[in-house]
C-alpha cells in the first residue's frame, strides 16, 4: 500500500488536515472503505519512499449489512469534513440499537423524528440537534490471528468505532484536543454540545508520551472489532459510567490477543469496573428526553378519542350521482313591514289593563264556557285589573313577613290552572305583572307518573321555582298523601302551594299603588317548551319584547278596540297565550274561550259562538276545523260571515291545507269567505313568525307550491311533474311578522345562508322574540345568537338571530312556505323524511277499522349508526288479527311507494295505552323512551330490518394490531379514570318505593357519569339505565 510506513508527524500540515477530514468522513458514512483507501494513498503517495517498510496500516475491510448504501460520495479530498447530504442523513438513521420498534427503524423513524422537531420547531423550543453516539474507545494490542466478525453490525457501526480509534490517536498525534472541539463545532452542522464533550473526553483518554513510530501506528491503526451494543440512549433508565460491553457469542478475540486474552480481557470490562477500557456513553440530556417522547407510542389528537370508527364497521353507502342538489342563487335576507308607530300606545301591558280597568270597566274581557258549552261567566276589565290588584299585593305584602317575605320582585312563580278555568288564570297571570314576579305556567298534574313530569319538574328547578299559584278547585283535584299534602311530585322540586281564589286575597291599601315601570330587557314571563328528545325548557320573554310583539301582532292582524275573539286554543302558551290573553287586553278585545273539554263534547261549539257573537276573529288548529266540519248535521243555521280574520294555529304543518281546504267547502255556503282562512308560523324561541294578512274580497288566494316529495328528502325544492302521489301541497303561511328579518341557513353545521331552491331553518331577527333559555346559556347561545355566513364563511352582519326550528322556504312574493320543524326530522341515509308526512301517510291507508282515533306517533331509533323510522298506533279494540296485519302490510307498502325509505318497526298497542300530553294528544318522547325500554307491550307488532338496515357490517376482517381510541378510552373508563364530567343542581327528592334518593340530572341522562368512578355507578345503577353501549361482556363482568 502507498501509505505503509508513512511518519505522520513528518507530515506537512495541510495533508495532516486533509487526512483528518477524509478520517472524519469515513466516520460519518460520507465515503465507503474502498473509497477512503483510495484518497488517503493519494495524500500519501508523495512520501511512501520515506516510509519504513514492514507495517500494513490498511484497515480491515468492511462487510455491508443489507439495506445500507455503499455509493461513495460526491464530496472529494478539498470537500467539507461533517457532509449534511441525504446520504448522510440516510446513514445516521439506520445505525442499530438492538432489538427496536418498527417505528424507530428507517424511514419510519425519520419520520416520527422530523414530526417531533418541526412539532418543537413551531412550539420555538430550543432542543439541540442530532449528534453521532460513541458506543466505546478501546486501545489494545494487534491480533493478526483471527479475522473480524461483522454479521451482526453494520457499516455505521464499524465506522463509528473506526473513528473512535483513529480520531483518538490522530489527536496525540497531531493536534490538540482543543483542536478537535473546535473543529468538532465549527466544520459540522449536526454536532452538538453532546458530541464535543465525547470527543474531549476521548482525547484526554490517550497516553501523553509518544512511542516509536512503528509500534505507535500498530496501536494507532490497530482496529479492535468489539461487537458492542451502543448504549441505548432510548432507554429511560439511567446508565452507569462504566457501563457493560454485551459481546455476541461469534466474537472470540480482539486483535493483537490471544483467544483466552481476548476472554478474560472482556470478562475485565464486562464486570462494569472498567479495568483500562474507557467506556463513554454520556448523551445529553434534552436529546434523552426527547428519544423517551419518540419511543412512547404517539398520542392520537383528543378529538379521535371520541371518533367512532364506523366506517371501519358497517357499509357506507355511496352517494348517488344523480341525487338532486340546490341550483339557485344565495338567498337575501328577507325584511317584514316597518313597525308602525302608535301616538297613544301604553308603556307597558300592565298599563293597558290599568287603563282599561279604569275607563272601561264594565266592558267584556272574558267569556268562559261550561262544559255544555254554555257561557258559564263574563270577567269585565274592572273585575279583571281589581282581582289582579289584590294578588299582586297579596304576593308581596301576605307572605310572609316584612323583614323575610317570601317572594321579591324577580323570583318566579309556577302557574298551575287547568284549561277548564281561564279566568282564574288571567287574574294569576297579570297579578304576576304587577307585582313583578315572573309567572311560569305549566300543566295541571294529574298524577305522580304522569308522562313528562320529571322533565317538568327540571323546567321548574333551572328556574329556581319553589312557590305555586293554584285555584281552590284544581288544589282539591291533586293527588295527596294519606296525610293530606299534596304529593311530591316526580322529579319536582319542594312546593308551596298558594290558592288565589278571591276569598283568600286581600284588598291593598289606598296608599298602595303597584309599580308599573317603562318595558325594558327584563323577563316578564316564562314559556315552556319541549324539545324533540323530551327536555323541557323555558324560553324567557322580556318586557319590552312583550310590548312589540303585542304590536306587531296589532299591525298584521288589523285589531281594533272592541272587537270579539274566539280562541279555542290552551291559553297557558302559543297563539293561545299571545293572541287570547296578551294582545286582547292590549287592545280591549272581547276574548270568548273555549276549552278543550267542551270541544270534545261539543265540536261545533266554537262555531256556534262565532254564529251568536258575531265575532270577528277565530283562533282554532286544523283539528278543530275537521271536528267542527265533521260535526256539521246537528247545526245547519249558523252564520260565519261576521269573521273577518280564521287563524289556523297550525298553518305550518304541510298538511294543514285539506282540513281549511274542506272546512272551506262546508261553510263557504254559511258566509265564509276564502279570503279569511289565515295560517300562520309560529315557534316558541322565535314567537310569532309569519301570518297570512286577510285578503281584500274577491281578491285571487296565493298560489300553493305543488312540491315532489323525493326532492325535499334531500333539501331541495323541486316541482311535482311525475307521479302525484308523491307530491306535497303547501300553502304559504304568510309573511314575515312587521319590524322582522329573516333568513334561511342549513339546519346541520354552520348557520350559511341556503340557495333560494334549498329548504333550510328559518331564523329571524326581531325584538319581538324570546331572549333566552331562563338559566341555561350554553343552549341559548346556540339558538338566540346565531349569525348567518355567507358561502365563504364569512358573517353577513353582526346582528344575532333565533333559531325557529321550522323548515321552509321563501317563495315568489317574499311569501313564507314551511314544509316542516326539526323536532319531526327523520333522517336516514342522509335523506330528510317530516314524521307528520308519514303520519299522514299512514293515515290514508284505510285506518278506520284497525287504528283508534287516529292516533299515530312516529319516531326514530338509532340502529347501526343511523336512524330507522318505527310507527305505533292504537288499535282499535274491535280489530282483529287478519285486519290488523293487512293494515301493517299496506302502510309499508305505501310508506315505500311514496317516501322511498324503508320502516324498521310498526307497532299496534291496546286503545288508550300511549302516554298522553295534557290536551289529549300522544307524548312521542315518552312513547319512545317505552319503546327502547320494551314497555310498549304491542298486541301487533311487525319488524322488518331488511327493508331499512342497507348498511349491515362488513365481513370479519383481520383487525390491525395496535390500541386504538376506542380501547384506550374503555380501558380509562374500566380503570376508574374520569372522562368527563357533568355537575349541576340536585332536582329534588324522589320518593320510589319507600326509598328516598336525590336526582342529579346525570340520572336523566345515563351518558353523563358524575360518580368517582365507573366501579361505583354499576353498582349503584342498574344495567337497563347505562343505555344501550355497553357490551354483554362488561356487563357479565360487573356482574360477577
Amino acid at each position: 500500500m502507498a501509505d505503509q510506513g508513512v511518519d505522520l508527524s513528518g507530515l506537512p500540515k495541510e495533508v495532516r488536515d486533509h487526512l483528518a477530514e477524509l478520517d472524519l468522513e469515513l466516520s460519518e458514512g460520507d465515503i465507503t472503505q474502498k473509497g477512503y483507501e483510495k484518497k488517503r494513498a493519494k495524500l500519501l503517495a508523495p512520501y511512501v519512499p520515506q516510509m519504513s517498510p514492514g507495517v500494513e496500516l490498511s484497515l480491515p475491510d468492511v462487510q455491508l449489512s443489507p439495506g445500507h448504501s455503499a455509493d461513495p460520495s460526491p464530496e472529494g479530498p478539498e470537500g467539507p469534513g461533517p457532509s449534511t447530504s441525504s446520504a448522510s442523513r440516510h446513514h445516521r438513521s439506520h445505525r442499530s440499537g438492538g432489538a427496536r420498534d418498527d417505528r424507530y427503524r428507517s424511514d419510519i423513524h425519520t419520520e416520527a423524528v422530523q414530526a417531533a422537531l418541526a412539532k418543537h420547531k413551531e412550539e420555538k423550543m430550543a432542543l439541540p440537534m442530532p449528534t453521532k453516539r460513541r458506543s466505546a474507545f478501546v486501545q489494545s494490542p494487534v491480533d493478526n490471528g483471527t479475522p473480524p466478525d461483522t454479521s451482526s453490525a453494520s457499516e455505521d457501526e464499524g465506522s463509528l468505532r473506526r473513528q473512535a480509534s483513529l480520531s483518538a490517536a490522530l489527536a496525540q498525534s497531531l493536534q490538540s484536543p482543543d483542536y478537535w472541539i473546535n473543529r468538532s463545532v465549527q466544520s459540522s452542522s449536526t454536532s452538538s454540545s453532546a458530541s464535543s464533550t465525547l470527543s474531549h473526553g476521548e482525547a484526554k483518554t490517550q497516553p501523553q508520551t509518544q512511542p516509536p513510530t512503528t509500534s505507535a501506528l500498530a496501536d494507532i491503526l490497530a482496529i479492535t472489532r468489539i461487537e458492542s451494543v451502543p448504549p441505548d440512549v432510548t432507554s429511560s433508565t439511567p446508565q452507569e459510567r462504566g457501563s457493560r460491553l454485551d459481546l455476541p457469542p461469534s466474537t472470540a478475540a480482539v486483535r493483537g490477543m490471544s483467544r483466552g486474552q481476548s476472554r478474560c480481557s472482556m470478562l475485565d470490562t464486562a464486570d462494569g469496573h472498567r479495568k483500562g477500557v474507557p467506556v463513554n456513553s454520556r448523551v445529553s440530556t434534552k436529546i434523552q428526553q426527547l428519544l423517551n417522547t419518540l419511543k412512547r407510542p404517539k398520542r392520537p389528537p383528543l378529538s379521535e378519542f371520541f371518533l367512532d370508527d364506523s366506517e371501519e364497521i358497517v357499509e357506507v353507502p355511496q352517494p348517488d350521482p344523480n341525487t338532486p342538489r340546490p341550483e339557485g342563487r344565495q338567498i337575501i335576507p328577507v325584511k317584514g313591514e316597518p313597525l308602525g308607530v302608535v301616538s297613544n300606545w301604553p308603556p307597558a301591558l300592565q298599563a293597558a289593563l290599568a287603563r282599561w280597568g279604569a275607563t272601561q270597566a264594565k266592558s267584556p274581557a272574558l267569556t268562559a264556557l261550561d262544559i255544555t258549552g254554555k257561557p258559564l261567566y263574563t270577567l269585565t276589565y274592572g273585575k279583571l285589573w281589581s282581582r289582579s290588584l289584590k294578588l299582586a299585593y297579596t304576593l308581596l305584602n301576605k307572605l310572609g313577613t316584612k323583614s323575610e317575605p317570601v317572594l321579591k320582585p324577580g323570583d318566579r312563580v309556577a302557574l298551575v290552572y287547568p284549561n277548564s278555568d281561564p279566568a282564574m288564570f288571567w287574574v294569576a297571570f297579570y297579578g304576576c305583572l304587577l307585582a313583578e314576579v315572573i309567572p311560569v305556567p305549566i300543566e295541571v298534574p294529574l298524577s305522580r307518573q304522569d308522562a313528562g313530569s320529571q322533565q317538568i319538574g327540571f323546567l321548574l328547578g333551572s328556574c329556581g321555582v319553589s312557590l305555586a299559584l293554584t285555584s281552590e278547585l284544581c288544589l282539591k283535584g291533586l293527588p295527596k298523601t294519606p296525610n293530606g299534602e299534596i304529593v311530591q311530585f316526580k322529579g319536582w322540586p319542594r312546593m308551596k302551594w298558594v290558592v288565589t281564589d278571591t276569598k283568600y286575597l286581600t284588598k291593598p291599601s289606598k296608599d298602595w299603588q303597584p309599580h308599573i315601570p317603562t318595558a325594558n330587557t327584563d323577563t316578564a314571563y316564562i314559556e315552556y317548551k319541549a324539545s324533540k328528545e323530551g327536555t323541557v325548557m323555558g324560553v324567557a320573554v322580556s318586557k319590552i319584547s312583550l310590548l312589540t310583539h303585542c304590536q306587531a301582532l296589532t299591525q298584521a292582524c288589523n285589531y281594533c278596540e272592541g272587537e270579539t275573539l274566539v280562541n279555542v286554543l290552551d291559553c297557558k302558551k302559543d297563539m293561545g297565550l299571545w293572541h287570547g290573553v296578551l294582545t286582547s287586553v292590549m287592545n280591549r278585545i272581547h276574548t270568548i274561550t273555549v276549552p278543550y273539554a267542551v270541544m270534545k263534547a261539543c265540536p261545533m261549539s266554537w262555531v256556534q259562538r262565532v254564529h251568536m257573537h258575531k265575532a270577528r276573529v277565530a283562533l282554532v288548529k286544523c283539528r278543530d276545523l275537521h271536528w267542527a266540519m265533521m260535526a256539521h248535521r246537528d247545526q245547519r243555521d249558523t252564520n260565519l260571515s261576521s269573521i273577518r280574520m280564521l287563524i289556523v294555529a297550525d298553518g305550518a304543518n304541510p298538511w294543514s291545507v285539506s282540513s281549511c281546504d274542506a272546512f272551506l267547502n262546508v261553510f263557504q255556503s254559511h258566509g265564509l269567505k276564502p279570503e279569511v282562512i289565515c295560517p300562520c308560523a309560529s315557534s316558541p324561541e322565535a314567537l310569532t313568525v309569519a301570518i297570512r294578512r286577510p285578503g281584500a274580497r274577491g281578491a285571487p288566494l296565493p298560489a300553493r307550491a305543488i312540491l315532489s316529495m323525493g326532492g325535499l328528502s334531500h333539501g331541495v325544492i323541486r316541482v311535482n311533474t311525475e307521479d302525484k302521489n308523491s307530491a306535497l301541497t303547501v300553502q304559504d303561511v304568510g309573511h314575515v311578522m312587521p319590524g322582522a328579518l329573516m333568513c334561511i341557513v342549513k339546519p346541520d353545521g354552520p348557520p350559511q345562508l341556503c340557495k333560494t331552491d334549498e329548504i333550510g331553518e328559518i331564523v329571524l331577527n326581531s325584538r319581538a322574540g324570546g331572549t333566552m333559555y331562563y338559566g341555561l346559556p350554553g343552549v341559548t347561545k346556540n339558538t338566540f345568537e346565531v349569525i348567518p355566513v355567507n358561502q365563504a364563511g364569512a358573517p353577513i352582519g353582526e346582528i344575532p338571530f333565533t333559531r325557529t326550528g321550522l323548515l321552509g322556504f321563501v317563495g315568489p312574493g317574499s311569501l313564507v312556505f314551511v314544509v316542516g320543524k326539526n323536532e319531526g326530522l327523520l333522517t336516514v341515509s342522509g335523506r330528510r323524511h317530516n314524521a307528520d308526512d308519514l303520519v299522514a301517510t299512514a293515515l290514508a291507508v284505510e285506518p278506520v277499522k284497525t287504528v283508534y282515533r287516529g292516533r299515530i306517533a312516529v319516531f326514530s331509533v338509532t340502529v347501526f349508526y343511523d336512524e330507522r323510522i318505527v310507527i305505533v298506533a292504537e288499535q282499535r279494540p274491535d280489530a282483529s288479527e287478519e285486519d290488523s296485519f293487512q293494515w301493517m302490510s299496506r302502510v309499508l307498502q305505501a310508506i315505500d311507494s311514496i317516501h322511498q325509505v324503508g320502516l324498521y318497526c310498526l307497532a299496534l298497542v291496546p286503545a288508550n295505552t300511549l302516554p298522553k300530553t295534557p290536551l289529549g294528544g300522544i307524548h312521542i318522547s315518552e312513547t319512545k323512551q317505552n319503546f327502547l325500554e320494551g314497555n310498549l307491550h304491542p298486541c301487533n307488532i311487525l319488524l322488518c330490518p331488511h327493508t331499512c338496515v342497507t348498511n349491515l357490517p362488513k365481513p370479519r376482517q383481520k383487525q390491525p394490531v395496535g390500541v386504538g381510541p376506542a380501547s384506550i378510552m374503555v380501558g380509562n373508563l374500566v380503570a376508574g379514570k374520569r372522562i368527563a364530567q357533568a355537575t349541576g343542581r340536585e332536582l329534588g327528592v324522589v320518593e320510589d318505593e319507600g326509598l328516598v334518593r336525590k336526582v342529579s340530572p346525570a340520572r336523566l341522562h345515563p351518558g353523563l357519569l358524575s360518580g368517582g368512578s365507573l366501579h361505583n355507578n354499576m353498582l349503584h345503577t342498574p344495567l337497563e339505565l347505562l343505555g344501550d353501549g355497553w357490551m354483554d361482556g362488561e356487563r357479565d363482568r360487573y356482574k360477577r
